[in-house]
């Protein structure tokens, strides 16, 4: 605690004090970082914590101008390959890269586009990694509640937290993507991947890594994308590879083979936030192709995996919306899918606070389009249920007035 205090102290000397007296407290702040790590480097419960407590220094020089870039990255750097499993601030995993990515910039740079793209696949998996230990704990909790159990206090703080992090961690990791963009094209990913082929062509996670970022920029159109997947699945078969092998049947128009490759890749895998991931991937691809039917039941199966997935709720909301004017015989059912809709945008809005701003937004779109109470008056529907046919197939009840 005496070195948490005095960070607060020694921070607040600095905002307050005059210049002559500044660089004496941010030499002060910066021996009191070294200290707390020689002295105090783990957790009461022995927890090793000293990747935190460098992150939270780099974090300090670059707030209080305390170094450049290159000896801010270094203290980020030491972090990050010594003790990776506290350094979770999704601020400081951002900031680290992007320091990075600016080193990379700068002119007569050694730093090569490869070794930035090999940067961003391991904080990508750092940021998916401590997304997935959020989620795992908020699933837990939202099946107590479904369950119709009511949280403790504990509990219902935890739930804040969790969705918080959850929250910063999208926001930091899509700023990560957005400083990358520009540079992970398939112009650039190609030859990259092609001129290192033969080198890595034995490793599989340099494999999977490239197979991975061709899919997600849509480069996998190109034909080495096929090799990155045959020397993935002859070398390591995997979840992973075997969905790549779905996809490029899919591609070809081998729907039946597709299914069994996807099929084959969620049997593989052991994770269940994986699993829901993939099943959510799968059913992108199946909305992306007008499979609406098919989309729904993979986005549900995603969910029985991970009831925090937001995204899978809005899917579904997004395949209902979409189909308003091709199921329901008038026009008042037509509109009527739309309360279906919202009510799946709302329950993504509740379930996942990475999402939420995002699915309220939705739902208020759709609840606009449903009809309005006039409408309602005018057709006497009040509290009526209709019955939605074509490849919807449920029920939707009609507001009461």
């Amino acid at each position: 605690a005496i070195y948490v205090y005095g960070e607060r102290i020694l921070k607040d000397f600095i905002k307050n004090s005059e210049l002559n007296e500044r660089t004496k407290f941010e030499n002060d702040l910066l021996d009191l970082y070294d200290e707390w790590l020689q002295y105090f480097p783990k957790s009461k419960s022995g927890r090793q914590e000293s990747g935190k407590i460098l992150a939270i220094k780099a974090q300090a020089m670059i707030d209080f101008k305390l170094g450049d870039n290159n000896e801010i990255y270094k203290v980020y750097d030491l972090a990050f390959k010594t003790n990776p499993e506290s350094f979770t601030s999704p601020k400081g995993l951002y900031n680290y890269f992007k320091i990075y990515f600016n080193l990379y910039k700068e002119e007569n740079s050694s730093i090569t586009l490869e070794s930035v793209f090999e940067k961003y696949e391991e904080l990508t998996e750092k940021f998916e990694f401590e997304m997935g230990v959020y989620s795992s704990k908020l699933d837990n909790l939202l099946k107590k509640e479904e369950g119709s159990s009511l949280l403790t206090g504990r509990e219902s703080r935890n739930k804040r937290v969790y969705e918080v992090n959850m929250v910063a961690c999208s926001t930091y990791l899509n700023n990560l993507n957005a400083i990358i963009a520009k540079e992970a094209t398939c112009e650039n990913l190609i030859p990259l991947y092609r001129k290192n082929f033969d080198k890595f062509k034995n490793d599989p996670v340099w494999i999977n890594r490239a197979a991975s970022r061709m899919d997600s920029k849509d480069c996998s159109d190109d034909p080495l994308f096929v090799e990155l997947v045959e020397a993935l699945h002859q070398l390591n078969p995997s979840a992973n590879s075997a969905y790549y092998l779905g996809l490029l049947n899919d591609k070809k128009g081998n729907s039946s083979e597709a299914i069994k490759y996807y099929t084959e890749s969620i049997d593989l895998e052991t994770d269940n936030l994986k699993k829901a991931k993939t099943l959510y991937k799968i059913a992108l691809k199946f909305k992306k192709s007008g499979q609406y039917s098919k989309s729904r039941s993979y986005a549900n199966k995603a969910l029985n995996f991970q009831p925090s997935l937001g995204s899978a709720y809005l899917l579904i909301s997004n395949l209902y919306a979409a189909s308003a004017n091709n199921c329901g015989n008038t026009q008042f059912e037509k509109r009527a899918i739309y309360w279906l809709a919202a009510k799946d945008a709302r329950k993504a809005a509740s379930v996942d606070a990475s999402i939420r701003k995002t699915a309220i937004k939705t739902a208020v779109s759709y609840e606009g389009r449903a009809p309005s109470k006039t409408d309602i008056f005018t057709e006497g529907k009040s509290g009526e249920i209709i019955s939605i046919k074509c490849w919807i197939g449920k029920n939707v009840t009609v507001p009461s007035l």
